[in-house]
């Protein structure tokens, strides 16, 4: 059924400039919807992810969409749904936002203008993927491993992330959510780059990835001895975030601005 009022936020995250990061739908419910209804509203909003929010006593109740499925863990729209908490006054800056997901428990701190996610790391073991990465990807990885959700695909170069012309077609038949593309980076900012390409998801190209995140951490603090790291996702719009290792968790670090808001309808 329909609900009327319902506030509605389209929040840019993993950035602190309008229409850059990863732009999330966050929307405020009133009262719980069923999947369908969810579905059909992510599909309208047509972002890599849409955020339902209902809150649930001391915890809110939080699932995310794509245009096309729902999933089991997604950054960028937590770190939405945790700033517009914030910035409508919902939640007090100084309090840890709980988060009841598919993912288990997920936490959100507001911490010297950064917001900090507490998440569950998902390392990447060294495997084969199903599909020719170096023909989908056309460039040959120096190590193939696969997370809890991703195939992770390490290149020789930065350059080569960014010039990246992927074949979708051939993504879309790996086993699954996606492929994240990786290397070390060039530059001072940030310890390494990646991209993520998840058309099986109904997501050609996410701009910045928070969950990617809780693979890149593990293997990057691995490869260069550090358990504190940045990284940038080097998507047209990119994005940082912050990567601090703490044993099977990692605690993802970015900010958030947010765009426009309404109601539904």
């Amino acid at each position: 059924m329909w609900q009327y009022g319902m506030r509605l936020y389209q929040v840019d995250a993993f950035t602190n400039k309008c229409f850059q990061g990863n732009p999330a739908a966050v929307c405020l419910l009133d009262a719980p919807q069923d999947d369908t209804w969810m579905q059909a509203f992510a599909s309208e909003m047509n972002l890599s992810e849409t955020a339902f929010l209902e809150p649930n006593d001391d915890y809110y109740r939080l699932r995310w969409f794509t245009p096309s499925i729902e999933v089991d863990l997604c950054g960028h729209a937590t770190l939405a749904s945790a700033h517009v908490l914030w910035e409508t006054g919902a939640a007090k800056r100084g309090n840890v936002i709980e988060f009841d997901t598919r993912s288990g428990l997920l936490t959100a701190s507001y911490v010297d203008h950064w917001i900090q996610l507490n998440f569950p790391a998902t390392p990447a073991k060294e495997t084969t993927c199903n599909i020719d990465l170096e023909r989908a990807l056309g460039a040959r990885p120096t190590f193939v491993g696969k997370s809890a959700f991703d195939f992770l695909a390490e290149v020789p170069s930065e350059t080569l992330v960014r010039e990246l012309n992927p074949n979708f077609s051939l993504i879309e038949l790996a086993a699954a959510r996606g492929v994240i593309v990786t290397a070390k980076s060039t530059s001072t900012d940030y310890d390494f780059v990646s991209r993520f390409f998840s058309p099986q998801s109904g997501v050609a190209e996410d701009p910045v990835t928070g969950s990617a995140h809780c693979c890149l951490g593990p293997y990057w603090g691995h490869r260069i001895g550090k358990d504190e790291l940045v990284g940038h996702q080097a998507s047209n719009r990119g994005g940082l975030v912050r990567v601090k290792l703490l044993d099977d968790r990692v605690i993802l670090g970015g900010q958030a601005v947010t765009v426009f808001h309404g109601q539904v309808p």
